[in-house]
């Protein structure tokens, strides 16, 4: 009788009997075999976080973080680093006052007197600050704003005092524009309607230079942001032989909320707005066509102000520049820096060394700031540890 082959279910069937028939005790070791000899996986993580390196999925070629494993190491490769000469203290000056007046929106800045002016201008130029930009805040104020070329007014005669004090140790400057000076605060001379007289304001401002050239000044700004300003200027300066004073000039002023400080400080006289003269915050690429017309007519250094909501000027117009190139840093970015660190919302010393820093590595040789003769003390008396980073 042939014997019938067995299907592939009724083998596995028989196998499957087969285990099932084995003793209880090889069935135990059968199943915690696997569990002695492999970890779970939850296991198997604590034990490599704690004691064995991970294995990296990938490996980057590029490693910029070498470069700044160490202080000394980012100290070696830094580009751009703040030094007290790169730095003009801006000053005011108050005629006729028998003591400092605080300026409220500006804390630590004040309307100086003469003698206390003095001081401070000394002490900061012991510090190393590269220059003083000095503004004057009369007590009488007229339509031509007469007391901006007279020789007895506060300004020259500031500028005065401190060529006699300091001379050539410092570079003396001296902001030249007619806005402290007028009884309706705008940077010119106002025509029949009301309007600011471009070319009536620029024989103005010859005048002015003239007087703050013999007074003392080594470097006049002009800042009004008339047309044909720099020319009108460097050419009555000519004509007099003051063939050394240079120029530094405004040359994209915006018509910026950001001055808001600025009008305390100088006792604004301001009726109306500046946007017919002074710069669109919108536009970029007119600043580059005041730069090459500053720069023909003579200037000898430029300006961009303000300064950190502008950096993308500053940087266009150091890129283009044949001259130095400086930034402002008004007194609206002063006073909020020093509201978000009254606050204590802000590292205040170190936010100031950064903004600061922004300006150079944006382009600026030299930066007016509020801070000069403050960070100024800083580098001379040695910065502290968690400060190093900006020498």
């Amino acid at each position: 009788m042939t014997a019938t082959p067995s299907s592939p279910s009724s083998s596995a069937a028989s196998a499957a009997s087969s285990a099932s028939s084995a003793s209880p005790s090889a069935s135990a070791a059968s199943s915690s075999a696997p569990s002695a000899a492999l970890p779970s996986a939850s296991a198997a993580s604590s034990s490599a976080s704690s004691s064995a390196p991970l294995s990296p999925a990938f490996a980057p070629i590029e490693r910029p973080r070498r470069l700044r494993t160490s202080a000394a190491m980012r100290s070696l490769v830094r580009e751009q680093a703040l030094r007290p000469a790169d730095l003009v203290l801006p000053m005011f000056v108050r005629e006729g006052a028998g003591e400092n007046r605080p300026i409220s929106s500006m804390p630590g800045v004040v309307q100086h007197t003469m003698d206390s002016l003095v001081r401070a201008a000394t002490e900061a130029v012991e510090r190393g600050v590269g220059g003083l930009m000095l503004f004057g805040v009369p007590e009488h104020k007229d339509a031509l704003g007469s007391g901006a070329s007279d020789p007895e007014g506060v300004l020259n005669q500031a500028l005065a005092r401190l060529r006699s004090e300091l001379g050539d140790s410092t570079v003396i400057m001296a902001d030249l524009c007619l806005d402290e000076f007028t009884d309706h605060g705008h940077c010119g001379v106002l025509d029949e309607h009301g309007r600011v007289d471009n070319d009536y304001t620029l024989t103005r401002y010859r005048e002015m230079a003239l007087a703050q050239a013999e007074a003392g000044a080594h470097l006049l700004g002009p800042s009004g942001m008339m047309d044909g300003q720099i020319a009108a200027v460097r050419d009555a300066l000519d004509a007099e032989g003051h063939l050394d004073v240079a120029l530094y000039a405004y040359t994209a002023k915006y018509a910026s909320a950001f001055y808001g400080p600025f009008r305390e400080a100088v006792g604004s006289s301001l009726q109306g707005d500046r946007r017919t003269y002074q710069q669109d915050p919108a536009n970029g690429r007119e600043a580059l066509r005041e730069l090459e017309l500053d720069v023909a007519e003579g200037a000898d250094l430029v300006m961009v102000k303000p300064g950190l909501p502008y950096l993308d000027v500053l940087r266009e117009v150091a890129e283009a520049s044949p001259v130095p190139v400086g930034a402002y840093q008004v007194s609206g970015e002063y006073a909020m820096v020093e509201a978000a660190a009254a606050s204590g919302w802000v590292d205040r010393d170190r936010v100031i060394l950064e903004s600061l820093l922004a300006f150079r590595r944006a382009g600026a040789s030299t930066v007016l700031t509020y801070y000069a003769s403050e960070v100024a003390g800083w580098f001379a008396g040695g910065l502290p540890d968690h400060l190093r980073e900006f020498l």
